[in-house]
């Protein structure tokens, strides 16, 4: 029995956490390209990364050390204890790349008739079928558009679609859960905020006997 420790709890892994930490193990000693004009400086416990779009500070988890060489950025474990830990700190660390160079986009769908978003600078109003309005401030860091896109229109009572943007993708993220979780779709309708890149399957309306 194989198991993994933290702090003073010992967990037996499954087949499918060794096969994880497998993966992660793999993902972690890709290395990873530093396009021009972005710059990393790499600290006791966080990488600052620097690039066109802005400046963004990722950590690097106990056991873990990165180098630069060459326009190449490297992780390395000191040990396998530490597997699932450095596919994590070199995926955080190519995002944080990614996100200064290219940045990051989400787009949610909103879908229900009388469901309106009008995005006013860094905040968004919703009306969602509540007896008042819902006003979400846009944390910084994080723009949003509101636009109907035509080849959404056969989605039925699909209204419009909200794209995100930004450059850190673990807040774009966040930021996207809180929309969906001011009106989840619902199973019969599928009304709601709703991620534009999941498939929702709805259930049969009921019918009287």
């Amino acid at each position: 029995m194989v198991c993994i420790k933290f702090s003073n709890l010992h967990l037996p892994l499954t087949t499918y956490h060794l096969q994880l930490l497998k993966v992660m193990s793999r993902v972690g000693k890709k290395p990873i390209t530093i396009p021009s004009g972005v710059s990393v400086t790499i600290g006791g416990n966080e990488l600052e990364v620097k690039g066109p779009k802005g400046t963004l500070k990722t950590p690097v988890p106990q056991g873990v050390d990165f180098k630069v060489e060459d326009g190449t950025l490297y992780a390395e474990r000191q040990n396998d204890d530490q597997a699932a830990l450095h596919g994590l700190a070199r995926a955080l660390a190519n995002n944080a790349i990614v996100g200064v160079t290219e940045g990051f986009t989400k787009d949610m769908d909103l879908v229900g008739v009388g469901y309106k978003a009008d995005v006013q600078g860094k905040k968004i109003l919703f009306s969602l079928g509540y007896s008042h309005p819902v006003e979400y401030p846009l944390p910084d860091g994080i723009d949003a558009k509101a636009e109907r896109v035509p080849a959404k229109t056969t989605i039925n009572q699909y209204q419009l679609t909200l794209t995100l943007s930004g450059i850190d993708k673990q807040k774009l993220g966040q930021v996207a859960a809180e929309l969906n979780r001011l009106r989840k779709p619902d199973a019969y309708k599928g009304k709601g905020v709703r991620y534009a890149d999941k498939t929702y399957k709805l259930k049969p309306g009921k019918t009287g006997k």
